[in-house]
């Protein structure tokens, strides 16, 4: 008999676990992940940026566990060993057209409580990035870098150290009540427990499916594929340099991101994946497809977004098309700078009327938690997600 089992092995849902068992430090406590190690997908194939806040609508669940979640994440990094560095980024607005945008993420940065937030021109700019260029900057110092896969598996750890099963390679197909008990049914066997709380990514729609709690949205993956500079090219970038978003797509648009390692990151694009684990554009899955082509709200969504999703698909087969996008912002930057990165799929859900939804989304169906929607920033507030999580279930 277990107190809480955890569906998802990657850094939200063992987080939770932790926290839980932070909490209640005599439970029995079980994480549940299908793959053969933890943090593989989103966790495992993110920028790793520590973010700030600035971005998120005022009073949504992103924007207050984003403020609680940075100072947890950087404190359990202090206490835990788990390596990072607040090393702050530009947002950076590269004509007129755009300063007004500038100004009211500005002004929403404040609104969320954001230190040290600043305005700067041209000259402290490149004070900051000397390669980038602009006419207006937002200067961001609480942004830092970490690897959340770190993260994840410094969880994992501690969860093993206070008594609580990690469980790979353990599919779940089946969630019923049995009296006052779940049962979850695995590829491992069954699992009997008082709650459940299920952080799957990816599949969240489906493990929700199980209990009839997502007939109101689909998951759909973006993937966001990335080059990256050359090492002889890496001191074109300094930290982080962002351009001002699209409000109309939610996404933070191409970017550069300074690893841990000295690398620099240059992306992602965020084109539709035909695959949920499709981190390549030969990537297909018929499953995952289908599923999406019959829900209506793919269809809504495909008519609104066409002209953002055609220059998407346009960076992600042309590097030449990619690059002028990044020379908006660091115009010294050339093809011969750039060799082929990573990628990733995020998870966004959508709703039947064809809206990505904006904000985290965590429902309680009986003694079950979902956790629906939890794309970026999620990683930087785990930790705030997790005390939401557990008050929950208290």
């Amino acid at each position: 008999m277990l107190d809480v089992v955890i569906i998802g092995g990657g850094v939200v849902g063992l987080a939770t676990a932790y926290k839980f068992l932070l909490k209640n430090p005599r439970a029995a406590v079980a994480v549940i992940e299908k793959e053969n190690s933890l943090a593989l997908h989103q966790t495992g194939r993110n920028s790793g940026v520590i973010h700030s806040g600035i971005y998120y609508k005022p009073g949504s669940l992103k924007a207050r566990n984003c403020q609680t979640g940075v100072g947890q994440l950087v404190h359990f990094c202090k206490e835990h060993g788990v390596k990072y560095e607040i090393c702050g980024k530009v947002i950076v607005a590269t004509s007129e057209e755009e300063q007004e945008s500038l100004h009211s993420l500005f002004h929403r940065g404040q609104k969320n409580g954001v230190p040290h937030l600043k305005l700067i021109g041209p000259t402290e700019l490149k004070d900051i990035e000397p390669e980038a260029k602009g006419v207006e900057a937002i200067h961001v110092p609480r942004t830092g870098i970490v690897s959340f896969r770190g993260v994840a598996e410094k969880c994992a750890e501690l969860v093993g150290q206070r008594g609580g099963e990690i469980n790979t390679n353990t599919f779940v197909s089946g969630l019923y009540e049995r009296g006052d008990r779940i049962i979850v049914d695995t590829s491992a066997g069954e699992f009997e427990t008082k709650c459940v709380i299920a952080c799957a990514g990816l599949h969240a729609d489906r493990i929700a499916a199980l209990t009839g709690a997502s007939d109101f949205l689909r998951i759909v993956p973006f993937r966001g594929e990335y080059y990256r500079l050359r090492k002889a090219s890496r001191h074109l970038v300094r930290h982080l340099i962002y351009p001002v978003p699209d409000r109309r797509f939610p996404f933070l648009g191409v970017h550069f991101t300074r690893r841990l390692d000295g690398e620099i990151e240059a992306g992602p694009n965020a084109v539709l994946a035909w695959a949920r684990e499709g981190y390549s554009r030969s990537s297909f899955n018929i499953k995952d497809l289908c599923e999406m082509a019959a829900f209506g709200g793919f269809w809504r969504m495909a008519s609104r977004y066409w002209r953002q999703g055609t220059s998407e698909y346009l960076r992600s087969y042309s590097k030449r098309a990619f690059l002028l996008t990044l020379q908006k912002l660091v115009p010294s930057v050339t093809a011969g700078d750039l060799e082929v990165g990573s990628s990733g799929v995020r998870a966004m859900a959508l709703s039947v009327d064809g809206e990505l939804l904006d904000d985290f989304r965590i429902v309680r169906s009986s003694k079950i938690i979902h956790v629906l929607n939890a794309p970026s920033p999620a990683a930087t507030a785990c930790f705030s997600i997790a005390d939401r999580i557990i008050d929950l279930l208290d």
